[in-house]
């Protein structure tokens, strides 16, 4: 188990679920992950989330995963990196922590026991035994692919344990931000899903782990900033203008989605690995309408 002091919360502020840059023989190109790291920093980003499901971590060999975190480190510094250690066992993901650990990275994203419907025990074990690491842990919270919910009573009992710091909520129900705050105000919350950030930035979140500043960070930092200084009329605005690519962040197709957005404003997102296949051509045309209309209005 960790402690944190709230001038250590590396997780606070727009963290990017960074997009992995694949070569057109979807070999990793790490040369142009080390780039977009950097520029991600430069356009007013905090920090990246390697190695989430937005970085395709499930097709990923043990070697490509462990280079990842490395290239993200030695291009933005450790303090900045907070590397996605999900694993089918909990030895496993334990093991990611320690290599993250070691890479210099000062916390981890770590979603629950994912190969079953874990109950809360099994949960809380997880979770304790990654802990072990001694680097901070974010919870990651998505039942809708994992089919365990982190609901409010059981993240406030993790985090009472010592074994996480914040939780990334992907559940979409902003009404639970208000019932965490009341059993683990120390809690942090952090944004999870880039289609409910205004109304999860006003309700008292700390972060935002997004999706589509990799393809717009610097309109996506803005909104953020705007939406937690409670700016309402400048994050209103920001916000129905990018909604139409922000939801894209909850689709099946998300990765796909972000990619080509990438491509468009003239970063290398390029292709997927499967079993992800490209998009369909209706979707294509959606995502691209909604990408050339955000450049036009000088988001990117």
């Amino acid at each position: 188990m960790t402690a944190t002091t709230p001038q250590a919360r590396p997780w606070r502020g727009v963290l990017v679920a960074t997009a992995l840059p694949l070569n057109h023989d979807l070999s990793v190109d790490y040369d142009r992950f080390a780039d977009h790291c950097a520029w991600l920093v430069e356009n007013g980003c905090d920090g990246v989330v390697p190695n989430g499901s937005l970085g395709e971590y499930q097709v990923l060999t043990p070697e490509e995963r462990a280079k990842v975190v490395e290239t993200a480190v030695a291009a933005i510094g450790g303090q900045r990196v907070m590397p996605g250690v999900a694993a089918y066992g909990s030895a496993e993901a334990r093991r990611w922590a320690e290599q993250a650990r070691d890479a210099g990275c000062a916390s981890v994203m770590l979603l629950p026991p994912n190969a079953y419907r874990a109950d809360e025990r099994s949960v809380l074990a997880h979770y304790a035994q990654v802990a072990e690491a001694g680097v901070p842990v974010v919870a990651y919270n998505n039942p809708i692919d994992t089919k365990v919910d982190l609901v409010p009573e059981l993240l406030a009992k993790l985090h009472g344990q010592g074994y996480i710091h914040a939780v990334k909520d992907f559940s979409g129900d902003v009404r639970r931000a208000y019932r965490l705050a009341e059993l683990a105000p120390a809690l942090d919350l952090l944004i999870g899903a880039d289609d409910v950030l205004l109304e999860l930035a006003v309700a008292g979140a700390k972060g935002w782990v997004a999706g589509y500043p990799n393809a717009l960070p610097a309109a996506s930092v803005e909104l953020y900033h705007a939406a937690v200084d409670g700016d309402l009329a400048t994050a209103g605005k920001l916000y129905r203008q990018l909604h139409p690519l922000l939801r894209w962040d909850s689709k099946v197709e998300f990765v796909q989605a972000i990619k080509l957005s990438m491509d468009i404003v003239g970063r290398h997102g390029g292709p997927v690995r499967p079993p992800r296949v490209p998009l369909l051509p209706e979707q294509e045309a959606a995502v691209r309408a909604a990408t050339e209309r955000a450049v036009a209005a000088g988001l990117a």
